[in-house]
């Protein structure tokens, strides 16, 4: 799993005129690539009238799906350079969408290419981008007497409390960890609560931060 990748901060669209035409790229995040041709499926029909809804999208953190499609412009002119703007700005779990209106001027192969590209790229510089890194889920076992000190040393140090749950024989507190810095929470906990904790490592995630 890669330690970190970037993505669209939150749905949104910018529009681009190039000859008379108007190309307006709408971005989203999506988990799945259910999600993306869902999205793609929507933004056809909010624009039923448009000449042509190229797309593309990355989903996973290693890039393990990579689409596109040119939906009628002439092959490898729409959807590949708005493919390759993605993957040039890192960008994961996304889905672009440009819907164009001709404008009656040709742009030509390299001028489509151009434009899809750049539509892209200007959209992702005015929606936002953040980056999600890998961290390592873990629950800590500690005693009722010492579970509020603990979880205030926990969020006063800057550790990434996700949970806390108090049971009849203690306290449980879930904390996101960057997988580098377990060794070093292994200590600290030990000295924090004189070795009476117990630290138990879960799954990986991704969250900002």
């Amino acid at each position: 799993m890669a330690d970190a990748y970037v993505t669209v901060a939150r749905e949104g669209v910018h529009e681009t005129e190039v000859s008379r035409s108007r190309f307006r790229c709408a971005l989203a995040p999506a988990a799945s690539e259910e999600d993306a041709l869902a999205f793609l499926a929507r933004v056809r029909a909010a624009h039923p009238a448009a000449s042509h809804h190229c797309h593309a999208y990355v989903i996973g953190a290693d890039a393990e799906i990579q689409k596109s499609g040119d939906d009628g412009e002439p092959g490898g002119t729409a959807g590949l350079p708005m493919l390759r703007m993605l993957l040039r700005r890192d960008v994961r779990y996304a889905v672009a969408v440009v819907t164009r209106w001709f404008g009656g001027t040709k742009l030509g192969a390299g001028g489509l290419i151009r434009a899809y590209g750049g539509a892209v790229g200007q959209a992702l510089d005015a929606v936002g981008t953040v980056t999600r890194r890998q961290w390592r889920l873990a629950t800590v076992a500690v005693s009722h007497q010492r579970a509020g000190r603990l979880e205030n040393d926990l969020r006063g140090t800057g550790h990434r409390v996700r949970e806390v749950a108090y049971g009849p024989r203690g306290v449980t507190i879930e904390v996101a960890l960057p997988e580098a810095g377990i060794g070093a929470f292994r200590a600290w906990l030990s000295t924090a609560t004189a070795g009476t904790a117990t630290l138990a490592l879960g799954e990986r995630t991704y969250a900002e931060g």
